[in-house]
Parts: structure tokens; C-alpha cells; sequence
């Protein structure tokens, strides 16, 4: 089983900003009841994404590439309105990945930063410009900022 072990802070300062390019993502989301279903395109490649319950900073992921023109058709006519926008920005530092997400249209405004982990309770030196931990706090869930985007808290 594929687990996603992830923790995400507010960025703070623009310290970042130098450390890497970003690439736009467009992603929606299917409704479910019990799970998160994703799909994403990231220049001309697509996704689908299917993500279990959130236990901590711990929860089941699948990922699988399918055809762009697909994932297209999925984000147009099965993802609920509006979906996500943003530019993401992968920074490599002290041997793991941050991921800068700079939200556009409804959640323009918002920056958030991503971390994988190997388990739950790693040690992770945090950046300068790293803010408060939000890993516990569902309204910063992509999915979550697609139903009450930022802009309207």
C-alpha cells in the first residue's frame, strides 16, 4: 500500500523564492464520501490520484499517470467547481523535498509548504522561511480549499 506521510506550513517570507522555478498545476476533485479522488495536470501529463482517510499526518495514497486529454476531460466535467490553480515550486534542502504551492484565483493569497517523510516522527530542519505547522488542520487540505477557498475565510 502506497502511504503519504506529510507535513505542511504557512511560508512566512519570500526567502524561497530564488531556490527553484515553479510549474503550474490544475487539479479538481471528484466527490466521494470516504476517500479523496484527484486529477491533476501538470503540463502535458495527467493524473489520478486516491487518497484514503488522514490519520495524523498519515494516510493511504495512489497515484497513477493517465492520458492528459483525459484528466482534462475529468477536471472540465466531473471535478465540482472551482477547482485548484497554483504554481508549485520544489526545493531541495538538507536532503528532502519541499514543495511551495503559491495558490491562484480563489485561494490567491495563500503559500503553503509541503514536506514528505519517511515516518511520522522524523526530525526535519525547518527553512527560515517555514511558518506555523498547519498539518493538523483540515482547511488547508487541497481538497478542502476547493470547497471554502481561502479568499472567503
Amino acid at each position: 500500500m502506497g502511504v503519504e506521510i506529510e507535513r505542511k506550513f504557512l511560508v512566512k517570507n519570500d526567502q524561497w523564492r530564488n531556490l527553484a522555478q515553479g510549474e503550474l498545476y490544475r487539479q479538481g476533485y471528484i466527490p466521494t464520501l470516504e476517500s479523496t479522488v484527484r486529477i491533476r495536470v501538470i503540463r502535458d501529463r495527467g493524473f489520478i490520484t486516491i487518497k484514503g482517510m488522514t490519520q495524523g499526518i498519515s494516510r493511504a495514497e495512489y497515484e497513477y499517470e493517465i492520458p492528459v486529454e483525459d484528466a482534462t476531460q475529468m477536471l472540465d466535467h466531473l471535478c465540482k467547481p472551482p477547482l485548484i490553480e497554483k504554481y508549485r515550486h520544489k526545493i531541495e534542502l538538507n536532503g528532502l523535498v519541499w514543495e511551495v504551492d503559491e495558490f491562484l484565483g480563489a485561494n490567491r493569497g495563500l503559500t503553503i509548504a509541503e514536506v514528505e517523510l519517511k515516518s511520522a516522527d522524523q526530525a526535519i530542519k525547518l527553512p527560515e522561511w517555514i511558518g506555523e505547522d498547519v498539518s493538523h488542520n483540515p482547511r488547508y487540505y487541497n481538497s478542502n480549499l476547493a470547497q471554502h477557498p481561502y479568499t472567503t475565510w
